[in-house]
């Protein structure tokens, strides 16, 4: 398996030995393993011995390759989303702030550094989900099934599917924001493909990311972006209309039964998360958009405020 030699050099090239990481040729021997076993049992039936095999289910392969998958990729997704989590923390930071991080973490303040770690983060994360995508279409291969892929299915429910990680969308934000200031061009990322917005980003391999930045909701492109735990994107008051809660609550007061309005992902709501730097994108992509939609939902805000605190004194005085 050449891809094995190259991901092991491309986690090298990343600059620390301890990463975590996929373990691809533990995992290749697991799978090669259990290619003799079958092999082994098909020529049994063949000879008559009556042992019958099920491809689609395997004993060797669920006992050992799924739960150390399933170890590992958490293991990077945790990593990945703590130091994301990190960097933007310091970007973001105020100055005072930036001090604190700066000597608590000894990150780097430097914006070149900052870019860096950017990068080596968004190839960290690319290269993972690669690694596992392939990993696993081996095993539907040699299993003759579609285990694999049910796989990565429970892993988004799991939230553990790296490229639907809300701090992957951050880091591309982040970038693309950094990369247009320091080439001081004056003028704004272009995030319209055939007229609808999106972000693209060209990860490892040739690998291609692509994000739509269109509210499923209201259908216009999305003003003051959240992402549920589920990795899609809503307009942060029509994520509030859809679990029935009102700015001045917030999504975490959400019912933990309500769903994703895409997936009908349950629980999501108080994992959700405010994509900071994609909002900054998006304001210098559209600014007259921007600015239409920040003072018709400044009116609304208003309104669910002062009706909420209407009812709270209400409440308060027994009426």
């Amino acid at each position: 398996m050449k891809f094995c030699n190259k991901y092991e050099e491309m986690m090298q090239g990343l600059g620390q030995k301890k990463l975590p990481r996929i373990g691809c040729r533990k995992l290749k021997n697991i799978l090669e393993n259990c290619t003799k076993q079958l092999h082994s049992a098909h020529d049994d039936q063949d000879n008559g011995d009556g042992i019958s095999t099920n491809p689609q289910h395997c004993s060797v392969c669920e006992g050992t390759f799924f739960p150390l998958l399933l170890k590992e990729i958490s293991a990077v997704v945790g990593f990945f989303n703590r130091r994301a989590q990190r960097l933007l923390d310091h970007h973001l930071a105020s100055s005072c702030c930036k001090c604190f991080i700066w000597l608590g973490d000894r990150l780097v303040g430097n914006d070149v550094e900052l870019i860096k770690e950017c990068e080596n983060l968004i190839a960290y994360a690319s290269i993972n989900a690669i690694a596992m995508s392939r990993i696993l279409k081996k095993y539907d291969k040699i299993h003759y099934s579609k285990q694999g892929q049910a796989f990565k299915s429970r892993a988004v429910s799991m939230q553990i599917e790296i490229l639907q990680s809300p701090w992957l969308y951050e880091l591309m934000a982040f970038h693309v924001n950094e990369r247009e200031s320091k080439a001081n061009l004056g003028n704004a990322p272009v995030l319209f493909d055939y007229g609808k917005p999106s972000l693209s980003f060209e990860l490892f391999d040739s690998v291609k990311l692509n994000i739509e930045l269109t509210c499923s909701i209201c259908l216009e492109t999305l003003f003051d972006p959240i992402s549920l735990g589920c990795g899609h994107l809503f307009c942060y008051m029509c994520a509030c209309k859809a679990g029935s809660v009102s700015v001045v609550d917030g999504l975490k007061a959400a019912s933990r039964h309500k769903k994703c309005p895409v997936c009908r992902e349950v629980g999501v709501y108080e994992s959700a998360m405010n994509l900071e730097e994609l909002h900054i994108l998006l304001k210098r992509s559209c600014p007259e958009y921007w600015e239409e939609r920040r003072i018709t939902e400044k009116a609304e805000r208003l309104q669910q405020a002062k009706q909420h605190w209407q009812s709270q004194a209400a409440r308060f005085m027994g009426i």
